[in-house]
């Protein structure tokens, strides 16, 4: 079952490559694999997903002009 088992650095590796694109079905039952096993894990990718949400929100953020 080693096969199976990834390291955390590979699971933050993987956690932000999975923003960018569609990762391998066997890649994706891996990591999933992982964060169900990690206590770590789960946690840091909480956190990319908070820090993506607010990213795509600055980037749709317009400033106003301001009223004189």
């Amino acid at each position: 079952m080693k096969f199976f088992r990834i390291s955390c650095q590979e699971s933050a590796r993987l956690i932000t490559a999975r923003l960018d694109r569609e990762l391998p079905l066997g890649t994706r039952l891996v990591l999933r694999l992982h964060l169900a096993a990690c206590d770590a894990c789960p946690r840091f990718a909480r956190q990319i997903e908070l820090m993506d949400r607010a990213m795509d929100r600055w980037r749709g953020y317009v400033e106003r002009p301001a009223d004189d």
